[in-house]
């Protein structure tokens, strides 16, 4: 397995306080030992608490003892990998992951996905490119404080989102969404019908100017298994081929929304 070409900032002196208040407890899940000190000196550096562990078992006791304000879980753990990991965080509530691995396979990388993950980023990798990744998840995490203007739900097609509560149905039944397949279809909900390049939604939706777009493009097809009739022929969130997706909505609901929006 090989390891970030970065090395360690330097350890804070023992006995000195930090200089600010801790940005978050990040728990940090890797079984090579070098990857995890890396990883979580810089996130110490950053100013985040972090919780290490070598196995899925000691990771789910820490998660348990202590619920984390994110996880960077490593894919290939010993005896249960980081996709079981994953599911059992996510069983007992929503936390968000970040998957670390070695393997940069397409199916791993949509599996990461599928299972919950927030992000995923392969090894070799820039720890200082993976301390902005959990900035930017974090960030969204903590949307509680909804912008000014956003917090009124958001409804069209069945579909009704709660900004402020981060709650989510769809024809009356609750829909189970993670962390960016929220925030995407809320933003896709206040754009109907305009076209969005994946470029332009990983902007605006995961606050990144880079990043691997396949991201963009396994949570809209999540979404479509999750919000159409029939995700195989899908009439709501729609594929422009050659620029990107859109948000189309009866003409009913979009003349609803016309009436809602503020001039």
């Amino acid at each position: 397995m090989q390891t970030p070409p970065d090395t360690p900032p330097p350890a804070p002196a023992v006995g000195v306080p930090p200089a600010a208040p801790v940005r978050g407890h990040v728990l940090v899940v890797d079984d090579d030992p070098t990857v995890a000190e890396v990883v979580a000196g810089y996130l110490t550096g950053a100013g985040y608490d972090v919780a290490r562990a070598a196995d899925g078992p000691a990771a789910l006791a820490l998660y348990a003892a202590r619920r984390p304000d994110l996880a960077v879980l490593d894919l290939m753990l010993p005896g249960m990998d980081g996709f079981e990991v994953c599911r059992r965080m996510r069983s007992q509530g929503p936390v968000p992951v970040i998957m670390l691995t070695a393997r940069g396979d397409e199916d791993d990388r949509i599996l990461g996905l599928e299972t919950g993950a927030d992000d995923y980023v392969t090894k070799p990798f820039s720890p200082r490119e993976l301390v902005l990744r959990v900035d930017s998840v974090l960030r969204r995490a903590r949307a509680a404080a909804v912008p000014a203007g956003q917090s009124r739900l958001l409804e069209g097609a069945g579909l009704v989102l709660d900004p402020a509560a981060r709650s989510a149905t769809c024809r009356g039944g609750r829909l189970a969404l993670t962390l960016r397949e929220f925030d995407l279809l809320a933003f896709l909900l206040r754009h109907p019908g305009r076209v969005f390049t994946r470029e332009e939604l990983m902007r605006e939706v995961w606050g990144w100017d880079f990043g691997d777009l396949s991201t963009v493009t396994v949570h809209v097809r999540r979404l479509r298994g999750k919000v159409e009739a029939d995700p195989a022929h899908p009439e709501l969130i729609r594929t422009v081929w050659g620029v990107g997706y859109r948000l189309d909505l009866p003409a009913r609901d979009t003349e609803a929304q016309d009436a809602g929006t503020p001039s």
